[in-house]
């Protein structure tokens, strides 16, 4: 097998055909049909059915692109790998970052990251596991920091805790709850929360059912930071968030903290990633720099080593 042939059908698996495969590889159509032909008969079975509406890859297809996939992703971290260990700073890094993350984590290390590594693209992606475990398990995300998630995570992933989390209550500037100081104070009120791992409905009433109290009134659901932002900003809503969010300077011009008594639990903040690859330099200095700005110093430096 070569790893132009890995890359030819990925390409056919991205887009469909071979026609169109083959313009955008800016191949001669004949000449990619007989590479795929060849390996095909390398591997003792067909990679795609030829149907009316194009080329579909069949289950053993989607085994060879999943593998092929992780290939080449590899071989080009072995290539930007020996680039930056030569001196050189030219790559690419994939992150995945929880909100609680881009806001805590990421102000202070982008800075001093971009300065050593100026000519290294970043590709920052919100989301949460296990949203992101198919990236990680495939090579097409480096690693992930964010809320812990079930703890039986897929095989060949690692995990490394940072620090413990709690959460704490928003609303706009100058809500009328702005006085509150117990939840129970709160439990009339419409609420607003932003979860794609779990039901919404469910993570906001077991904390309310942690202080004896009822279920919640959940109005509204989001799942992104910003949609979040702008619906409490521009009504009376409530939502419970990480406490990152009030260290997060953006946020002090339009909402402010509840100071209610209530610990309000939360999922501790992880790094997940593969657990047999190495990082390139450049995504293992991200990745410390991240650590580096974790809530508790004390886990971070347990934390603080090469992976």
């Amino acid at each position: 097998m070569k790893l132009n042939q890995f890359r030819n059908v990925l390409e056919i698996a991205e887009r469909g055909s071979l026609r169109a495969a083959a313009r955008s590889l800016q191949f001669a159509q004949p000449a990619l049909t007989r590479s795929l032909q060849e390996l095909e008969h390398e591997i003792g079975g067909p990679l795609f059915e030829r149907q009316a509406r194009g080329m579909v890859l069949t289950p053993l297809g989607e085994a060879f692109v999943r593998r092929a996939r992780t290939v080449l992703e590899d071989v080009r971290r072995i290539r930007e790998e020996a680039e930056q260990m030569r001196g050189g700073g030219a790559g690419q890094i994939v992150a995945g970052l929880s909100i609680a993350a881009h806001m805590q984590l990421l102000p202070n290390a982008l800075r001093i990251f971009r300065q050593r590594y100026p000519g290294v693209d970043l590709n920052i992606i919100e989301g949460f596991y296990p949203t992101v475990e198919k990236a990680l398990l495939e090579g097409t995300m480096d690693f992930y920091i964010g809320p812990e998630a079930d703890p039986t995570f897929a095989p060949g992933l690692q995990q490394i805790v940072l620090s413990p989390n709690e959460r704490i209550v928003i609303g706009r500037k100058n809500h009328p709850l702005a006085s509150a100081r117990s939840l129970k104070e709160l439990g009339d009120t419409e609420w607003a929360n932003n979860t794609i791992t779990q039901p919404a409905d469910d993570e906001l009433s077991a904390l309310f059912a942690e202080h004896g109290l009822g279920k919640p009134r959940l109005a509204m659901r989001t799942q992104s930071a910003l949609s979040l932002l702008v619906a409490l900003a521009s009504s009376d809503l409530l939502a419970m968030v990480p406490r990152q969010w009030e260290r997060f300077e953006l946020m002090g011009e339009t909402l402010q903290m509840i100071p209610i008594r209530e610990r309000l639990s939360a999922p501790r903040l992880v790094l997940i990633r593969r657990a047999a690859m190495p990082l390139t330099p450049a995504a293992e200095h991200f990745a410390q720099l991240l650590m580096n700005n974790a809530i508790e110093k004390p886990a971070a430096k347990r934390s603080a080593r090469k992976f």
